[in-house]
């Protein structure tokens, strides 16, 4: 899938560091730069630091030190450019976290109402289009608890993607699901890849990785080991920590 022209930069990742009040070193002196329409894919062992570093890329974790810029806009204390970034990147997370006492319909239309504003009929309209994005729209009136768990994920990303991101975050989106849904999501998210969005996605799936990603980035105990694209990755990697990996997973 790759070999696409690329745009400009719009995520700049310089020496960032976070670590835990146990002391844990979750990311170390990371410094990395996503262009516009890229789709990036993060692996690396339990415990690496991939989920945190997703985290910090949208705030839910405060760096200790270094910078990150979304599409020109620094995510510092600045509270306004805290909720800027908020709306520009949509996140999708292991666990579905719907609203269990709202519709699908409700649950994807939530934040279209109350952070952009959009009026009960514009929302349901965009709602409405992206279930049929995701292949789900007969869902709309269900609750999440009368959906299978590929089902819920896909509604997750329909809800993301409401907000009109300009990038979307996937941590481990299949990692909670039975073998049989996770072709569904994945399916969604290549959808999404082959229409130019930009994407970091942390995943265990490597045929995705393999034939998705524009880059790899391999990590381990919180730094970057080795990063290139997907066909040096999988069929030449320097490192030899990326090579054990690989010979364990693949």
């Amino acid at each position: 899938m790759p070999n696409k022209d690329l745009g400009n930069l719009i995520i700049v990742v310089e020496h960032i560091n976070k670590t835990f009040a146990n002391g844990v070193k979750a990311v170390v002196d990371f410094t990395t730069q996503i262009r516009r329409g890229e789709v990036v894919v993060v692996i690396g062992p339990s415990g690496s630091g991939k989920s945190t570093f997703l985290r910090c890329l949208n705030g839910l974790e405060e760096i200790d030190s270094g910078s990150i810029v979304i599409d020109g806009t620094p995510l510092d204390d600045n509270k306004k450019n805290r909720l800027e970034i908020r709306k520009e990147v949509g996140m999708v997370f292991q666990q579905f976290n719907l609203f269990p006492h709202m519709t699908v319909l409700e649950n994807v239309n939530l934040a279209q109402r109350r952070v952009r504003k959009k009026s009960k009929e514009a929302a349901n309209a965009m709602s409405m289009d992206l279930l049929k994005k995701v292949g789900i729209t007969e869902k709309a009136d269900n609750y999440p608890n009368q959906l299978s768990g590929g089902q819920q994920q896909r509604v997750a990303i329909a809800r993301a993607l409401a907000m009109m991101p300009k990038v979307m975050l996937f941590d481990e989106a299949t990692s909670a699901l039975d073998p049989e849904m996770i072709g569904e999501v994945l399916d969604v998210m290549k959808d999404l890849a082959r229409e130019g969005m930009t994407m970091i996605c942390v995943t265990h799936e490597m045929g995705f990785a393999r034939e998705v990603s524009d880059r790899v980035i391999f990590m381990e105990d919180g730094k970057i080991v080795e990063v290139g694209t997907a066909e040096h990755f999988f069929t030449a990697p320097t490192e030899k920590r990326t090579r054990l990996f690989l010979s364990q997973i693949l």
